[in-house]
């Protein structure tokens, strides 16, 4: 596929147009969440143990991936676990880990929400070239490991 041809935009007009994106993905966060009975946090832990799939992840490994404290994540799993979204398995090589997996009910709720959202996603990456793409997954990469870095340098209390 050859690129379409793009307007030109700066340096601040991309960033207004992340900041539009974000705020509506948070508030439409905020409101999947609330149609779901969890909070953003715990609905964001559970796409985390999602997308892990069949390699579970730790209660650690969820801390790290949503930069949250491992005593956060206790209070997550504890919810998540009450509301039916997760159970926790023994670690098969170290008894005193335990490893968190979603609950099938839940996750078939969960991405019957989010999968039509994700096809029209498919769709408006269709408008792009592979190299398109490529530049698209690199900024979103790196600017996820900016966002994790400032968070950890000016948000953490632990």
């Amino acid at each position: 596929m050859q690129a379409k041809p793009r307007p030109s935009a700066s340096p601040a007009q991309a960033l207004s147009a992340m900041d539009h994106l974000i705020a509506t993905s948070m508030v439409g966060q905020q409101e999947i969440a609330a149609q779901v009975g969890l909070n953003v946090t715990d609905l964001t832990c559970f796409g985390f143990v999602l997308e892990a799939g069949e390699n579970l992840l730790t209660a650690g490994d969820l801390a790290a991936r949503a930069n949250v404290t491992t005593g956060a994540v206790t209070g997550i799993l504890n919810r998540l676990e009450r509301a039916g979204f997760v159970t926790r398995r023994p670690d098969p090589t170290d008894r005193r880990r335990v490893r968190v997996a979603a609950r099938p009910d839940a996750e078939a709720r969960i991405r019957e929400i989010y999968e039509p959202y994700y096809a029209r996603l498919m769709d408006l990456f269709a408008d792009y070239s592979p190299e398109e793409i490529a530049v698209l997954t690199d900024w979103f990469t790196r600017a996820t490991s900016l966002a994790a870095g400032y968070l950890e340098e000016h948000c953490r209390t632990d």
